[in-house]
């Protein structure tokens, strides 16, 4: 039996959906009926439109998508407008006040304390630059990620960008396919690094070569099934394809309807394409692509370029970029700059003068990474100095400490319902506790430490150096919020995934592991041996006994359950949403 969200679904969604919220946000957040809140909000995410968590009714999150994380002249600076005047909500969040925006692991922006009855006039300012809300949740295609530097990395194999374009207008435009079984990532990487992360998508194509004809052609390798969440990440499995350029869009298309087609649509925990790929198995999925879904031959794989990926990958820095933070040199001489954004969040202030930053010192572009941060592309050499000495610099500056470099954290019970502990401003103060108190080899640039809020996993966690899980547990008779430690993640040639040494750690004895684990690397490690391969040569038991929880400096704020206020940030006596809206505001 067809599980009820697919009833939901196949009564109204896609395209169709965006004329409800239009009625609903003219006549206010009541015409919903409270009966019909599951239905509705179900529907309302293929727009970006996603209600925050209990609590905080009326109140939504809105995601934005674009295509590798390319946002032109005018459009950053539009969504910080955006986030000034319609985004405040009716408390301030400690670190990061009121108003701002949130750089996603997907190279996207969300938005929170959006209002529904201002969904219409928002989509106006938005829309009016090219930003659409469209495809960026529910069960369909998400926003697809790509180099983010395409078109200007100087050892780039491929320029994806019309790939890329295609997709996002051709593919995730077609209301057809709108109807997924659940969501469902691309990727598509052309550059050396594999900063696409192919091996954690439902489908990526990333660099190759094969003998064609008796010449080496450059084309991709296709890989399916991959991703995280549940405790259960897997691999994406190589489809044992070879696609050039131009065949790419068909394979990846022909993927994508097998997946429409054939993906259980009865069991939600059991229906992304990652359990379809273990089920089915790769040879069934290819057979049947080719008899059914392609009308081309399907070539074998070709030689991958896998041994060159250094983002995420656990390498030494001398390897390669781990990742686009710093000042970086394009194929046409001039520069990005790739500021650290700690847990990805600005405020609206410095979104929009980031936005006059990128137009005075380079195109205007600004692009989107999967590590949370912005880069500010096509500076002229001679304007490098004056850019880097801009105050905004100071603050998310393009040489951060290596704990701030590494960092990722999902939105947590700030915002989200799904997860258990507070995420983005507790990551921030420990941080800083981090940088204070923990002195690293000086030849390690970056530490990954990625904190998800629950089993959902959306910060990352399992493709982690450290990675932190939010949960709950027993401290002094009382529950508080706490986190499960996981060592030893990466992405690159081989992709491997956290082992969880210490389960539900109370949050402020969370540092104090990382702590002693962290100092016991940099004791013990051998001369230029990364994190990962620290961790893969030491073994579990031993780093069970480093990593031991303890009480320090560090003080945690956030160690009550988040969940039981309707704001974890509000006043002690606001016990319930003071600020309901109506349609007249």
């Amino acid at each position: 039996m067809a599980h009820k969200k697919e009833t939901y679904k196949d009564e109204l969604y896609g395209d169709a959906v965006r004329e409800k919220i239009l009625e609903f946000a003219e006549d206010g957040f009541d015409s919903i009926p409270e009966d019909e809140y599951d239905e509705w909000f179900t529907r309302f995410k293929f727009w970006g439109v996603f209600h925050q968590r209990s609590g905080q009714e009326s109140y939504f999150m809105m995601r934005l998508t674009n295509a590798n994380g390319r946002l032109k002249p005018d459009q950053l600076r539009a969504i910080g407008e955006v986030a000034r005047d319609y985004c405040t909500g009716p408390a301030d969040n400690p670190e990061f006040g009121n108003g701002f925006v949130d750089l996603t692991t997907r190279q996207s922006v969300q938005l929170h304390w959006v209002k529904l009855e201002d969904v219409p006039a928002i989509w106006g300012e938005l829309e009016g630059v090219g930003v659409t809300t469209r495809s960026a949740g529910g069960d369909t295609m998400r926003n697809i990620s790509g180099c983010p530097v395409a078109g200007r990395d100087e050892h780039e194999l491929v320029d994806t960008r019309p790939l890329l374009e295609r997709f996002r207008e051709d593919l995730r435009g077609d209301d057809e396919l709108a109807n997924m079984p659940r969501k469902f990532n691309i990727s598509v990487t052309g550059c050396r690094e594999g900063c696409a992360q192919d091996s954690i998508n439902d489908i990526g194509v990333e660099p190759a070569f094969k003998e064609v004809d008796g010449e080496d052609v450059l084309g991709f390798n296709v890989r399916v099934g991959g991703g995280l969440g549940g405790k259960k990440p897997r691999k994406a499995r190589s489809l044992d394809v070879f696609v050039t350029p131009e065949q790419a869009y068909d394979v990846v298309r022909g993927f994508v309807e097998l997946y429409h087609d054939h993906g259980d649509r009865d069991v939600r925990a059991k229906n992304r394409s990652r359990f379809f790929v273990d089920d089915w198995g790769t040879e069934k999925i290819r057979t049947l692509l080719q008899e059914e879904y392609v009308d081309f031959e399907l070539q074998t794989a070709g030689t991958d370029i896998r041994e060159e990926y250094t983002y995420n990958a656990g390498k030494p820095p001398a390897e390669g970029k781990a990742d686009h933070v710093g000042v970086h040199e394009q194929k046409d001489g001039r520069y990005y700059v790739g500021l650290s954004v700690a847990v990805g969040r600005l405020t609206a202030d410095d979104a929009i003068e980031l936005a006059d930053l990128a137009d005075e010192y380079g195109s205007g572009e600004v692009r989107l990474t999967r590590r949370q941060n912005p880069l500010v592309m096509d500076v002229p050499e001679s304007r490098l100095d004056d850019l880097l000495a801009e105050p905004l610099l100071s603050k998310h500056t393009p040489e951060p400490n290596p704990f701030q470099r590494g960092a990722i954290a999902c939105t947590g019970t700030e915002f989200c319902s799904l997860a258990l502990t507070e995420t983005k401003a507790r990551t921030a103060r420990m941080l800083r506790w981090l940088r204070d108190n923990v002195e690293l080899p000086e030849d390690v640039e970056n530490l990954h430490l990625h904190y998800s809020g629950c089993t959902a996993d959306c910060g990352q966690a399992n493709t982690a150096d450290i990675g932190l899980l939010g949960m709950r547990a027993r401290k002094d008779g009382e529950m508080v919020e706490a986190m499960d430690i996981g060592v030893g993640g990466g992405i690159g040639e081989e992709p491997s995934f956290v082992e969880w040494i210490r389960q539900r750690v109370p949050a402020d004895e969370v540092p104090g592991a990382i702590q002693n684990l962290v100092e016991a690397f940099a004791a013990h490690r051998e001369e230029g041996q990364t994190f990962r391969e620290w961790v893969a040569q030491t073994g579990t038991e031993p780093l069970v006994e480093l990593c031991e929880p303890v009480e320090t400096t560090y003080e945690d704020p956030y160690m009550t359950d988040a969940k039981q206020s309707w704001y974890p940030f509000a006043e002690e006596d606001e016990s319930t949403n003071p600020v309901e809206t109506t349609a007249d505001d």
